[in-house]
């Protein structure tokens, strides 16, 4: 490895030992649908947000809600803090697609329609909230 590269993925190792996420390959949802259910706790306290995914009737809450927890987790490992006593809040979650599996249904006529199962990759953030400076 040449010395720029060395440099930038040792910049970027350490940019990481600050970050506290957790991701989640292949989910077997398609993207769109588990978009919903992220805008819907994107930016809240991480409390509200397993109590909001805990309640929700959607499918893709369940893997979220056990992501979230993964994160939590890792905040926990990396600061050795409780995050009880701290405000912990969902910073970033992205929801990317991921690979897809192709299949054909018979059609009338001797014709095949296509079927995409569509899957996606999660990351969630999470991060403490700022002091507010009186």
């Amino acid at each position: 490895m040449g010395a720029r590269k060395h440099n930038t993925a040792e910049a970027r190792k350490e940019a990481q030992k600050t970050q506290y996420f957790a991701k989640l390959n292949n989910v077997p949802t398609s993207p769109r649908k588990m978009r919903l259910v992220a805008d819907m706790i994107r930016g809240l306290e991480v409390n509200r947000a397993l109590g909001a995914l805990h309640f929700s009737t959607k499918e893709a809450s369940r893997a979220l809600e056990k992501l979230l927890k993964s994160a939590i987790a890792n905040w926990e490992q990396k600061t050795g803090r409780k995050a009880d006593q701290e405000t912990l809040y969902v910073s970033t979650i992205m929801v990317d697609g991921g690979m897809m599996l192709k299949r054909l249904r018979t059609a009338p006529q001797g014709r095949g329609y296509r079927i995409r199962k569509r899957s996606n990759h999660i990351t969630i953030y999470v991060d403490t909230k700022p002091e507010k400076a009186e």
